[in-house]
């Protein structure tokens, strides 16, 4: 295992306020992260990471030039930036403007103003990301394992096969949906299939029913990977045969406890 600490991390703080830019800054050195390099615009913020790639990037959601999900977009489609760590710190509270960025595979959202705790917990996970600790299994090889990994986002795969590798799993199968996941399944075998929940075509609930319902797929574990809140929901799914569920965005140390009870 390759072991980090906070104070090993380089951020970039993104965030028009210079009260609130004082404000995070002191919170993250309390957190144990001294190497903070801050800006105030869309525009300043591309400019930094070209200059130095930090290891996370900490970002308000709105500025003068746009918005928080304009510089992941940006980051998304240039290369050498596309599975940077992302972390979102707003005051909106409303669900269906935060979704894109759960969907997108961002390390954590924290509210405005957050806790200390809910920022420690943000830069454990980060520090989870960067780091390798393989998964220890009495019955798997970890480089053994075939996962296939099934979401309609693109880059919330990406998230879910960087935390996967960082846990010694090397051979995957990507789907975009319930539909191609079923007809992947019925030409290669799995050790592992890792879903969403919201999905185009067939979501992940009907997925799971159909791997449970199937004579040669019954018993491949499934690992749901979910932004759904509604509970008559996830009551459907919790019943629908899955044998774990994480939230979106999801903690690599809680998909490691997952994993290895699912498969042991």
């Amino acid at each position: 295992m390759r072991s980090l600490s906070a104070s090993h991390l380089n951020l970039l703080l993104v965030e028009p306020s210079q009260l609130q830019r004082k404000i995070i800054t002191q919170q993250l050195n309390s957190a144990g992260v001294m190497a903070i390099d801050s800006v105030d615009t869309i525009a300043e913020a591309k400019a930094s990471v070209q200059r130095i790639k930090p290891d996370l990037i900490v970002s308000a959601l709105h500025f003068s030039d746009g918005t928080a999900q304009d510089l992941l977009n940006w980051m998304h489609n240039t290369p050498g930036y596309t599975e940077l760590p992302f972390m979102l710190i707003s005051s909106e509270t409303r669900r269906e403007q935060l979704e894109s960025f759960r969907q997108s595979g961002v390390i954590a959202i924290l509210p405005k103003p957050f806790t200390n705790a809910n920022l420690k917990s943000a830069i454990s996970a980060t520090l989870d990301l960067l780091s390798a600790d393989e998964l220890s299994l009495e019955y798997y090889d970890p480089e053994s394992l075939r996962v296939l990994v099934v979401d309609d986002s693109r880059m919330a795969r990406k998230m879910i096969r960087r935390v996967l590798t960082n846990l010694g799993i090397q051979h995957f199968e990507e789907a975009t949906d319930g539909s191609e996941a079923i007809s992947i399944l019925a030409e290669k075998p799995f050790d592992l299939v890792v879903t969403d929940y919201n999905m185009p075509e067939v979501n992940g609930l009907q997925l799971t029913e159909y791997i449970r319902s199937h004579e040669t797929l019954s018993h491949l574990p499934v690992l749901m990977v979910t932004s759904e809140s509604n509970q008559a929901y996830l009551s459907n799914v919790a019943q629908s045969g899955v044998n774990a569920m994480v939230d979106k965005p999801f903690e690599p140390k809680l998909v490691k406890r997952l994993l290895q009870r699912i498969l042991e």
